[in-house]
C-alpha cells in the first residue's frame, strides 16, 4: 500500500492510502501510517488530519494473502502487533484525526475510524466487522464506539455490515456526501478546526481522550487474546485458507 501525505497552508495534514484492489492493510504500511500519525505529536506544524483512501474501498482488512505466506504464527504475530500500533496511533494522535470514508470499511478499517475524531463518509460507504468468518476476534471495542452495544454484537455474530446512514443516524458519521464531495467536505472540517489556536485543540484532544470511560488500548488486547486462542486453535488458518480458496466465497453463495 502506498501512504501519501500531503500538507496545507492552513497545517491540515491529508492522509491517503491507496493499494489496489481493495486497500487491504499490509503489515509494513500500518506500522507506517502508525509512525506518521505519531510524528504529529511533535510537530506542531501539523494542526488537523483527514484520514481517506483512493479507489474501492476505504479498508478491506488485513492483507490474508501476506499472512498466510508468513512461517508459522508469525503472520498472525505481526499483523496483530501492527494492528494494535495503528489504531492506538490514530486514538492518541495529538492532533484531532477526521476519518473521510469513501467506500466499504471492513475489520482493520472498522478500528482505524471507531478511534478518529470526527467521521465523514460517501453516501455508498459500509462499515463491518467480518472476524468471525476470519476465524479471528478484535475491533468490537471500535466497533461499539459506531454503533449501539447491541447492535455491536449482531454485527459481530453475523459479520453483516451497515451502512453509513444508519451510523449517521446514530451520531457517529457526522455527515454523509457524495463521492465527489467527501474530501473537501472532510477538508472543510479540518479547515474550521485549524483556525483555532493549536495549543488548545491538541489540550483538548488529550482531554477529551483522558475523561473516555473506556480504555481502548486495554479493550482491544484483551480482544487480540481470543484472536490468539482461535488461531492455535487452528480457526484462523482454517478461515484464511478457504478464503484464499475461493471456499468461503462458495459456502457463502450456497447459503
Amino acid at each position: 500500500m502506498a501512504i501519501h501525505e500531503s500538507r496545507t497552508e492552513e497545517g491540515v495534514a491529508l492522509v491517503t492510502m491507496e493499494n489496489p484492489p481493495v486497500n487491504a492493510l499490509n503489515i509494513a504500511d500500518a506500522y507506517k501510517l502508525a509512525d506518521l500519525l505519531s510524528s504529529y505529536q511533535r510537530d506542531a506544524s501539523v494542526n488537523v488530519v483527514v484520514l481517506t483512501a483512493k479507489g474501492r474501498g476505504f479498508c478491506a482488512g488485513v492483507d490474508i494473502k501476506e499472512m498466510q505466506a508468513m512461517d508459522a504464527n508469525q503472520g498472525i504475530l505481526e499483523a496483530n502487533r501492527s494492528c494494535y500500533e495503528l489504531f492506538g496511533a490514530v486514538y492518541d494522535c495529538a492532533v484531532p484525526v477526521i476519518a473521510a470514508v469513501n467506500d466499504f470499511c471492513l475489520g482493520t478499517g472498522i478500528g482505524i475510524v471507531g478511534n478518529a475524531d470526527i467521521i465523514l463518509a460517501a453516501e455508498k460507504a459500509t462499515f463491518g466487522l467480518p472476524e468471525v468468518d476470519n476465524g479471528a476476534l478484535g475491533a468490537a471495542t471500535h466497533l461499539s464506539r459506531l454503533v449501539p452495544q447491541h447492535r455491536a454484537r449482531q454485527m459481530l455474530y453475523t459479520a453483516q455490515p451497515a451502512a453509513a446512514s444508519e451510523l449517521a443516524a446514530y451520531g457517529s458519521v457526522y455527515k454523509m456526501t457524495t463521492d465527489d464531495d467527501l474530501v473537501s467536505e472532510a477538508m472543510a472540517v479540518a479547515n474550521t478546526i485549524a483556525q483555532k489556536r493549536p495549543e488548545v485543540i491538541r489540550a483538548a484532544k488529550a482531554s477529551m481522550n483522558g475523561i473516555d470511560p473506556v480504555d481502548v488500548r486495554r479493550s482491544y488486547r484483551f480482544e487480540q487474546g481470543f484472536t490468539f486462542e482461535l488461531n492455535l486453535a487452528g480457526e484462523g488458518d482454517r478461515a484464511r485458507d478457504a478464503f484464499l480458496s475461493g471456499a468461503r466465497k462458495n459456502q457463502d453463495s450456497s447459503d
